[in-house]
This record gives structure tokens, sequence and C-alpha cells, in this order.
């Protein structure tokens, strides 16, 4: 049904076509509900359809089926939470309808509809703010529903679903977690309520909701109904997990609690009550509140177990009353005394005696024989049953069963005799199935090496010692004589049929198989000389035997593993003695332990899925207790462990052989540690991890296996033929299978990461190997040092930023090393803002080192104003043009620099992470950048500059004016302050009435003719700001007013034509156009001598 669905439409109009409430109506409806079940999408449609129909109907198969369907899509389907809440709020009405249904399971299974329909409209209505008129409805619906909990007329199976309803109620109007990140979405309560919500008022309903947990507990000491006190307890371990706030009334009331109001009660009401009020307080005892309220719980369970005895001793004693009575009065009374003169009559005397067994069964119909204990209903039983002879007893029951028109009781087979007595010649045998030899015990006497003893069952006296303790239990009256009686001659066999006979012995008879292993290794040595040929013969059928057996233990390993440990010990020990007698002697131990090993290994890759079991670990306990491991068997392991689908086998037992295989320890242990540089990585970290869980204080492993990480990490340096101070000598570099001898330079990651992921996961055990690290990183190639920097990442956020092994290397940090210091440095502050110990430790490392200036670039930020503008210049000396550090110094401009009141809050709140006070103003950054101009250089002050001008959120128009306003005050101004106005102008036109009329007029006050890189910047600016600058020009002297037109010959008709419109004192005027000449063919500044500035000013913008 589940795979092939019913189309519902079809299967609802076949159920309405035949007969309503009929069989094959029911067949057809349980049928499509089965197909609902499944595949519950059509459900929607059909209950939005069907539901309708149901209010106001009359009782029907149909409407209970709409209503269980309706029930199940609501409570129990697996629909989406939206799917049922928009069912629940199109049925609300016809639910709230049926409340007042004549038929009491309507009612029932509507309230419990409800119970579920509450809370998915609560949810909605919490952030539906329109929908009043259903929750009025829905507030109806609870009023009704509570008066039905309330009423004692109410019907009981109502009554139930009624409390329950009363219990999510509680549970919903009372508040749950408040923390919207902690809040559970299937878990609504009024917390979700909005504080403005039109018209559910949190506070009242959770004012109700205590109000009906108080009404709960009153009922709980007052009702006499022990099913209703049972529903109330269990209700209560959902309360006590979502709202803890409610445990302390729930424990209060529990314990407090005594079975007063059920006297009248049987006592297994009682009891059951008492039972589920212990369950829920051990339950409570036992969970998160148990620490809080463990010693009241206990007092109270203590005060239950009493009061429960001695209700049940009660109990006990009022059934022996009972008991007694009933036996008092079955007890005969003596007959009444009979005349002499009526003792003849046989009629009058039938007729009284019929009239006492009338009386007495009436009396004993009348009887409530379950008031009487259960052990004396059995003596009665028995003692009746013994009244009666067998016979007798056989005839009662045929005549009742004939009476019953029953079948009549088949006679009573006799006793058969034994097997022995009861087969005749005809009888055939039946052949006894083969015993599994895993399943029958092999006990000590069987499996201990005894020499004496065997040879003594080989050569047959032990069977005449035998022949006194045989019982012989022949009868002496046999009909045949058996004195003369001679077994055949054996059937000549040939050689197929003797191996095939032997297979069959070993793998049928038991006997056989458990003495194969330990009598034909042993048989070897207490053979004489005998001729090659013979001795070949024998191995021969030895190893014929032992491949049987082999294959044999190989067929189900894990279950015959201590058959394959016990022959593998048998094989070694008499390899042992056979090789101390004979130095010829052919071993077969390493043999037929490596045919085991490769059979097992074969097993492993034909096995279907091609993983084997990660629990079984039979493998392991066979090789532990070998008493020897080939070096073969540790290859194979090495192996196993490199194959994704078999390294749990490999690592298993590698690991087991390390721990519990001293003599073993090391091979395995060397094993394990090549593996920690395999190529593959899951196979590299698979070894790691085993190898680490003995790092540190598991002796020896843990010397071991840091000599051997210690050393890992050489083989990264960067060799070459001349061998540099520090660096080991190559006998002293690690070794492994899996590593050359030399990394091919460019080193790739993968290649480095070999080498150092072992030291890398010790360290996080061991912070001393650290020092290996960073000693070693100033002897490697470049490429390996750049590896080394980003696969450390990890090693060091696990560490963290306040591990003191790494602050003080970095603190102390041996040379060359400088550069791994930095990327330590990086990662501490790469998602988080540096603590005031790695800030004070960096200041200290740059003011006692000469290190890179990117150490500043992580902490800068934390700095105070003096200190920032002390090492600002520094960080920007970094700018070179490339891309990485120009990103590097806008984060830092971004950071130390305070944006204009403006615009304040309106970037992003990580920019700056210090206290505003300590920031710089964006005026402030600009001067000082040509402030330190020599400090930075040049060309890194221009790349800075530019990037304050891309920053046109800080850098506004304004904030360059007053930087130009500030740097023109200054007695000495820098050479790039000409270079920043023409680009200020450039960027901003409105400052270009500020350039020409102020900062110009300013300069040539200041003579800036004396400086000739200035005058040259001044020069320029003129240009670019013309004709805006023309009467700032005609304030300079004559002579430097011709040096300028004659450098910059564009201006002179502009000029010449601003002084003729001007027309002031006609004498300078005349000055002026004797300057602007009509000669153009003047000396250009082509001509003039370069200044170390042209280079400066060939990037200004024009």
């Amino acid at each position: 049904m589940a795979g092939n669905p019913l189309d519902p439409l079809q299967a609802l109009s076949a159920a309405l076509a035949v007969p309503a409430d009929s069989k094959e109506q029911a067949e057809l409806l349980a049928a499509l509900r089965e197909s609902l079940e499944a595949h519950p999408s059509p459900i929607p449609i059909l209950c939005t359809t069907l539901i309708r129909t149901v209010s106001g109907a009359g009782e029907s198969l149909l409407k209970r089926w709409v209503l269980d369907l309706l029930h199940f899509a609501i409570c129990r389907s697996s629909l989406s939470l939206e799917v049922r809440s928009q069912l629940a709020t199109q049925s609300v009405d016809t639910l709230a309808s049926l409340l007042n249904d004549p038929s009491v399971r309507t009612v029932k299974v509507v309230i419990q509809c409800l119970t579920t329909v509450y809370p998915l409209l609560f949810r909605t209505l919490c952030s539906n703010r329109t929908q009043r008129q259903q929750w009025d409805l829905l507030s109806q619906c609870k009023t009704r529903i509570l008066d039905f909990a309330r009423s004692p007329t109410t019907n009981t199976g109502v009554k139930l679903s009624a409390i329950k309803f009363v219990q999510k109620v509680i549970l919903l109007q009372t508040r749950g977690i408040s923390d919207p990140r902690l809040q559970n979405k299937n878990d609504p309560n009024i917390a979700n309520v909005p504080v403005d919500h039109p018209f559910i008022v949190a506070s009242a309903l959770e004012a109700e909701g205590m109000k009906l947990l108080e009404s709960v507990i009153t009922m709980l000491y007052t009702s006499q109904d022990p099913d209703i006190l049972t529903a109330i307890v269990n209700s209560w371990s959902i309360l006590i997990k979502q709202r803890s706030s409610l445990v302390h009334l729930v424990v209060s009331s529990l314990t407090s609690w005594t079975p007063v109001s059920l006297a009248g009660q049987p006592a297994s009401a009682i009891k059951s009550v008492e039972k589920s009020i212990r369950i829920l307080l051990v339950h409570i005892s036992r969970g998160p509140h148990g620490s809080a309220f463990g010693a009241q719980i206990n007092e109270a369970l203590a005060v239950q177990a009493q009061r429960m005895e001695r209700a049940s001793a009660e109990e006990k004693a009022r059934k022996a009353a009972v008991a007694a009575a009933a036996t008092e009065a079955t007890r005969k009374r003596p007959p009444p005394a009979i005349p002499p003169e009526d003792q003849t009559d046989p009629k009058r005397l039938k007729a009284e005696v019929d009239s006492a067994a009338a009386n007495s069964a009436a009396f004993l119909a009348a009887f409530d024989f379950t008031t009487l204990p259960i052990g004396l209903v059995t003596d009665l039983i028995v003692a009746n049953l013994q009244a009666f002879s067998e016979p007798a007893l056989m005839n009662l029951v045929q005549s009742y069963r004939q009476s019953r028109s029953l079948p009549p009781v088949p006679p009573a087979k006799p006793p058969q005799p034994p097997d022995s007595v009861a087969r005749t010649e005809g009888t055939p045998i039946v052949k006894e199935e083969p015993v599994d030899p895993l399943k029958m015990d092999i006990d000590e006497e069987e499996v201990e090496y005894e020499p004496d003893k065997l040879n003594l069952e080989l050569s047959g006296e032990e069977a005449t010692a035998n022949e006194e303790i045989i019982p012989v239990d022949i009868p002496d009256d046999l009909p045949f004589d058996l004195s003369d009686f001679k077994l055949p001659s054996p059937k000549d066999l040939s050689t197929d049929e003797r191996i095939a006979l032997m297979r069959g012995a070993t793998t049928s008879n038991m006997g056989w198989r458990r003495r194969t292993y330990s009598i034909r290794p042993r048989l070897a040595a207490e053979l004489s000389d005998a001729a090659d040929k013979q001795l070949t013969a024998l191995y021969s059928r030895q190893d014929a035997l032992r491949q049987i057996l082999c294959e044999y233990i190989m067929d189900d390993f894990p279950a015959r593993l201590r058959l394959a440990i016990t022959w593998m010990n048998e094989e070694w020990y008499n390899d042992r003695i056979r090789s101390a007698a004979d130095p010829n002697w052919r071993p077969n131990y390493e043999s037929w332990l490596n045919q085991l090993v490769s059979t097992y290994q074969t097993t492993l890759e034909g096995k279907v899925d091609g993983k084997p079991d990660s629990k079984d670990k039979a493998f392991s306990r066979f090789l532990l207790d070998l008493p020897d491991v080939p070096s073969d068997v540790l290859d194979m392991l090495r192996e196993l462990s490199v194959e994704a689908d078999k390294m749990h086998v490999g690592f298993t037992t590698l690991r087991d052989l390390v721990l519990e295989r001293p003599s073993l320890r090391a091979e395995a242990l060397r094993v394990l540690l090549d593996l920690t540089t395999h190529p593959d990585s899951v196979t590299r970290r698979a070894a790691i991890n085993t190898v680490r869980r003995w790092v540190p204080g598991a002796e020896p492993l843990d010397s071991m296996i840091q000599s051997k990480g210690g050393n890992g990490q050489t083989n990264g340096e960067a060799e070459d033929d001349n061998m540099e101070d520090g660096q080991l000598p190559p006998e002293e570099l690690i070794q492994t299978p899996y590593l050359s001898d030399d990394i091919q330079l460019p080193a790739e990651k993968s290649h480095v990461l070999q080498h150092v992921e072992l030291l890398f996961a010790l360290s996080v055990k061991i912070p001393e190997f650290l020092d290996e690290i960073f000693v070693s990183y100033g002897q490697m190639d470049v490429s390996v040092q750049e590896a080394i920097q980003g696969l450390i990442t990890a090693l060091v956020k696990s560490l963290g930023s306040n591990n003191g092994k790494l602050l003080t290397l970095m603190r102390t940090c041996p040379p060359g090393s400088e550069s791994l210091a930095l990327r330590v440095l990086t990662i501490f502050t790469e998602h988080g803002r540096p603590s005031a110990q790695l800030v004070a430790l960096v200041k200290g490392l740059i003011s006692e080192r000469d290190l890179d200036a990117r150490f500043l670039i992580p902490i800068i930020a934390e700095m105070d104003k003096g200190d920032i503008l002390r090492y600002l210049p520094r960080v920007v000396s970094i700018l070179n043009g490339q891309p990485e550090p120009k990103n590097l110094v806008r984060s830092v401009f971004s950071s130390v620099v305070t944006t204009p009141p403006q615009t304040f809050g309106s970037v992003t709140s990580n920019l700056p992470r210090v206290r505003q006070s300590e920031l710089l103003t964006p005026a402030e950054l600009m001067v000082l950048l040509h402030e330190a101009e020599k400090e930075i250089g040049l060309k890194s002050a221009i790349e800075a500059i530019g990037i304050c001008f891309s920053m046109t959120d800080v850098f506004r128009s304004e904030i360059l004016a007053v930087v130009m306003q500030q740097i023109v005050d200054e007695p000495v101004l820098p050479v790039l302050f000409l270079r920043t106005v023409i680009q200020a102008v450039t960027t901003y036109k409105s400052l270009v009435p500020f350039v020409s009329t102020t900062l110009l007029s300013r300069l040539i006050t200041k003579k800036i003719w004396q400086n000739p890189h200035l005058w040259e910047g001044f020069i320029r600016c003129a240009k670019v700001i013309a004709p805006a600058s023309f009467g700032a020009l005609l304030q300079l002297p004559k002579e430097q007013l011709r040096e300028l037109v004659d450098k910059q010959p564009s201006l002179k008709s502009g000029l010449r034509d601003y002084v003729t419109k001007k027309a002031g004192n006609k004498a300078r005027v005349a000055g002026f156009l004797d300057i602007f000449g009509d000669d153009d063919n003047m000396p250009s500044s082509a001509s003039s001598p370069a200044t170390p500035v042209d280079a400066v000013m060939a990037a200004t913008p024009a």
C-alpha cells in the first residue's frame, strides 16, 4: 500500500457509492486511510472539503472517519508546521460547533484535536494582529473544554481528554525561555506574544495559566477517580521539562500527596496512582533538578514506601479474613436428627438429600470466589481433583465435553520404552547431525600439550587400561554368539578416495577436528627415521590436512579464532622441537601463518560492500596471541592501513601490538610512525591520531614518538651540498618509505605537510616542539617557509593567543624566523582584537629589534595616539606599488582615523577599534604623511596620500582645505605639498577659489620661488587652476613672473588679456605688458635644467 498509493478522490467516491455504514464502506475507508497515512499530502484538501459536512450531521461511519482523519492530520501526521496550522485555521469553526455534539466519542476526538489546534493557532495569531474573531472563537472553545474538566457529571473519557487539554493550556500560558536565540519553535508560550499585541494580553493569559495549574493541583488532592489522578501525574513530566520555574511547585504537590481522597477505592487502583507518583519523583530526582530537590524527594519516597507497605499488609489481612469467612461458611454442618420411624423411608431420605444439595449449590452459585486468596483457591482445586480417581476424572471430563458439544479428549498414549529397547531390526536408524566444533567445549585437558599421554593413546596401551572401567551392559541371553565374529578386511581405496575420506572425516567428526591440530604436528616428532619417500608422503598428507583445516577456519574466521590460535601455537612449538633435533627441518609455522593472513586479506577484498566490520577485532586478537609475528605480517598490516576500506583493521592491529606486545612494540610503532608521513591525507591523519594519544606520559612510547617527531621537520630544510651551520647531517634526517631524501624546490605545500604534520599535532600537547619549528624555519627554503606559514594556521589557533610558549617564541624568535612570528601575530588578530599583553610584546619587540613594519599593522589600532603618530610612518613605508601592501595600509588608515562629525556613525563599527580620543583626525593623518615624507620615502608617501584621496567619505573637500591651511602655515613646507594641492583642486573643483585667493597668496608671501622644488609645483598649480590663479600671479615680483611665463608660455595670452581688462595703473599695466609681450618664441621650460622634483610632479594630474 505504501508503495502504490490510492487515488484519494476515486477511493472516496467508491466509498460514498456503497451503502452508508456498511461493512464494504468501512473496508474502503480503512484502505484509503492506510494510503493517506503513508502518503499524507492529499489530506489537507480532503479534510478542508469534508470537515464542513460533519457539522450538525448525525452519527455515521463517514463522520467518524473524517474526524479521525482530521485528528491524524493535525496531531500525528508528518505534514509541515505551516500546513497543519492552515488546516487548524480552516477547521476551528467546525470543531467549535462539534463540542456540543450529543456523541461522546465525537466530543472526545474534537477535544483531542483542539489540544493541538490551540498552540498552532496561538503561534499564528501572535504574528497576525487582524484575526481577532478567530482568537475569540478559540477562547470560547477553551472555556467550554474547561467546563468539561470541572464538571463532576462529565463522562470519564471526555474528562480525561479535557484534562490533557488543560495541561496543554498551562504549558502554553506560562512563560518559557525569553531569549529568542534559545527558544524552541515547537514550544509556543506567552514569551512569544508581542508587548503591543491588540487582543492577546500576555499578563492575563499567564494569570489564567497559573490559576489552571492551581485547579489541577486541587483536583489531584480531591478527585476520587484514579484514572484522573494518573492522567494528571503523567502529564506533568512534560511540564517540568519545559518549565523549570514550576518544578518546585510540582515537587511540593507530589511530596505532600496522600491517598485520602481515594478511600473506598480498590487497593490496586490506589497502588497504581502511588506508582505513577513514585515514577515521576524518581524521574525528577535523576534529572537536572535532582540536586535541588533530592533531599525532599528522597524523604517523600521513603514515606510513600512505608505507606504502600502498610496498605499492602492491610489488603492481605483483609483477603485472609474474607477467605476464612468463606471457608467457615462452606464447612459442612451436622445433618438434622431423623426420627426412627422415618429412617426406613428411602423416598423421604432422597428428597432431603436433594434439598440439601440444592441449598449447597445455590449457596456456592451465589458465593464470590474472587474474594478468596489465590493460594486457598489453588489448594481447593487440588484437593477436589485428588478426590477422584483418574478414570473417574476422565469420565467427568468426557461428559462435560459432550454436554458442550466439544470433541472428546484422545486417549493418553502409553509411555514409550527407551530407544535401545523399542528399536527393532526393521526400524531405520536416523543418522545424527554433525556437531559444530565451535559449539562444543574444548576443556583444558584437550588443548594441553601432553606427549606421554598422546603416545600411550597411539600405542593402544590405554585401551587395555580403560577396559576395566567400561560398563558391560549386554544381556546374557542374546540369541546369537559373537565369539567367532571377525571383522572383514579393509577395502582398498584409491588415492583420491583416501583424500575424500579424510576430508569428510575432518569436516564431520568433531573428535578428529579437535585432535588434528595437536596430533598431526606431534606425530612427526615420534616417527623413526624412515625413507625419504615415506617422509615426503607423510609431509604431503600433513599439508593436505593443514590445508583442510585452514579452509575450515577461514570459512568463519571470527567464530573459529580460538582454533586458529591453538593451531598456530602448536605449529610454532613443534617447529622449535624439530628444529632443535633436526637442523634440516622444514618449518611450518611461518608458511601456514602467511597462508592464514593472505587468505584473510583476500576475504577482506572479496566482501560485498568492500569494507570489514569496524567492530570486528578478531584479526587483532589472533596476532596478539601468536608466539611470533614475522615481518611479512607487519608489512601486510602496513598495506591494509593505506587502503581506505581496510585501514581500520590495520590501525587497530598495529595499535594493539604496540600496547600489548612489548617484543613487537618497536617494529609496530615504526610502521605507525612511517604512516604519519604517508602522501594520502586520510592515512596520514589516521596514523597521527593513533600515535599522539600516547603523548605525553605513556612511556616508553612517549619518548619513542617524541624522538621521531622531533626530527620530522628537518627534511623540510633547504639541503645543499654545502651544509650551513645548524643543519643536521643527512644521516640524522628522518627516513621513511614515503619521504624522498630531499624536497624538490620550489616546494609544494602537500610535500611539506608530509614532513611537518606529525610535529604540528604533537606541538599541541608538547609546546616545546615549537622551539624546533622556529629554529629550523630560518634554515628552510623560501618556498618551504611560505608553505609552513599556511600550514601552521590550525596549530596556532588551537593553542590560542594566551599560550605562554608561543608568546615567548614571538619575543625571542631566532634569526630568520621573523616572518613566522609575524604570521603567528596575524593569525592571532585575524578575527579579533589583540590583547594588551600581545600589544605590549610587539611594541617591545619593535623597539629592541629591527623588524618588518608589518608587525605593527595588527596592533597599531590598539595603541595610544602618541604611539600611532610614532609608528605610522614606518607602516606606510611598506608601500611599493603592489596591491597587497596598499590594502594593508588602507585598513590601517580605516582603523586609526576617525570619521568627520558630519558622517559619524555611518561607517561600519569595526573600523575604529580604539578609544575615540585616541584616534587621529583625517587632517592629522594627512599632515603626518607630509611631515614624515622623508622617513616614509617620497614614492611611498605619494601612494599613501593617494589612498587618502580614495577614501572620499573621510577626506572631503573641507578636510583637505584644513590640511592645506595647516601645512602652509608651517615654517618649512613639505616637498609634496603642492603636489597634494594640485591633486586636491583636481579632485574637488570647489577648492579652486580657496587655493587661488588664499593659498597662492600665502605662498608668494613666503617667497616660494626660493625653494626650487616647491617653485616648480607652484607654477604647475597656477597652470592647473588658471585663469583663477591670474590675480595671485600678478602679486609675484616681475622677475619671478617673467620666469613663470617663460616656463609656461601658454599663460601669457591669458595673463595679457586679464591685465588689459583690469586696466588699472597704466604704468603697471605697461610693465606687465612688457613681460607678456607678443614674443611667443621665448625659451620654454623644456630648456630649463631639471630639478629633483620633476619626477614627482610628472605624476601630478594636469
